[in-house]
């Protein structure tokens, strides 16, 4: 029996078959694993309130498994979700079901006239001004290996506003010192970009290959641009790790650790005259929507114009 006409019965089998197909149309498995960790959640609600088969989900349990995200409380810290998180967990349900019904494994859609709930569009969390991360750049002391490679880290991470994990998978074909580009290959949404680096931080990234690199390599380097301690490709919590201690040592008590790179970049870029369309290709949104919020940070030019031209801001007495 052919894949396509294999007909779970069971919501288990359903999500396996969902997210098997997700990987087969070319989904990461990262962003599968995200679904997976979600649907999982649904489906373990589902076995708790007796419901075992897909054909037994219609809107109103899927609106008390919504109302079920509401009242939860997360272990330890008893805080709710926040409705970002519950409005993921409920597109994930809802995009389930849909496949579902197109491979006509149900006859009806419960889900397809649901609403989800509204999430307002929230700030980037917080960004460091200049001074700020210069101090932190300076953090990281060029005294031996180890502070060349993170100092040529983090100058990458400001000077290219790439995701973390789009940098640890960073190879050595994949930066042009020459032509100040660095290639990002299949970074979030599988998507490939292009996206100039600082001449600065080509020079430490340079230093780093001279100096640096050859004496953290092992036989499993491979062609891995930045090396940890071990020798091998950086995991995502290790940066995190970095850049939250240089950014603590520099005495800034702000949230984000590698985010703080990439949401100053873009700000910095915006507040110095980039178009929003740069900004999105720079940053590698899919939607432009993603970006604009970038439009609401410019604080400081919103308050020099403030002062220049509100009638409150100017000489009342």
């Amino acid at each position: 029996m052919s894949r396509n006409q294999t007909r779970p019965t069971t919501l288990v089998a359903a999500l396996a078959f969902y997210l098997d197909d997700c990987l087969v149309k070319g989904q990461s498995p990262r962003t599968v694993e995200v679904k997976k960790c979600s649907l999982n959640a649904f489906v373990s609600w589902c076995l708790s309130e007796g419901i075992r088969r897909p054909q037994q989900v219609g809107l109103a349990e899927v609106e008390d498994y919504q109302a079920y995200l509401f009242r939860y409380r997360q272990p330890y810290t008893e805080k709710p979700l926040v409705k970002a998180t519950i409005r993921n967990r409920l597109t994930h349900v809802k995009v389930l079901f849909g496949c579902l019904y197109r491979r006509s494994f149900i006859k009806t859609n419960p889900v397809a006239l649901m609403d989800l709930p509204r999430v307002p569009r929230q700030l980037p969390s917080a960004f460091l001004e200049l001074p700020e991360m210069v101090g932190t750049l300076r953090q990281a002391q060029p005294s031996g290996p180890i502070g060349v490679r993170d100092r040529a880290i983090l100058l990458t991470f400001y000077s290219t506003a790439l995701r973390r994990m789009e940098l640890a998978n960073l190879d050595l074909p994949d930066i042009d010192l020459d032509k100040g580009i660095v290639t990002v290959r299949r970074g979030k949404g599988e998507r490939d970009r292009r996206v100039p680096i600082a001449p600065i931080a080509c020079e430490w990234i340079d230093a780093y290959l001279r100096y640096a690199r050859p004496e953290l390599q092992t036989l499993q380097s491979g062609q891995v641009l930045f090396l940890d301690n071990k020798g091998i490709r950086y995991r995502a919590h290790q940066l995190t790790r970095m850049a939250k201690k240089y950014v603590g040592r520099a005495g800034i008590q702000k949230r984000g650790a590698c985010n703080l790179f990439r949401h100053s970049a873009a700000t910095h870029m915006h507040e110095n005259g980039a178009d929003i369309r740069v900004v999105q290709e720079y940053l590698g949104h899919a939607d432009i929507s993603t970006t604009q919020i970038y439009s609401h940070v410019t604080i400081n030019h919103l308050r020099r114009d403030y002062h220049q031209t509100h009638p409150a801001a100017l000489d009342i007495h």
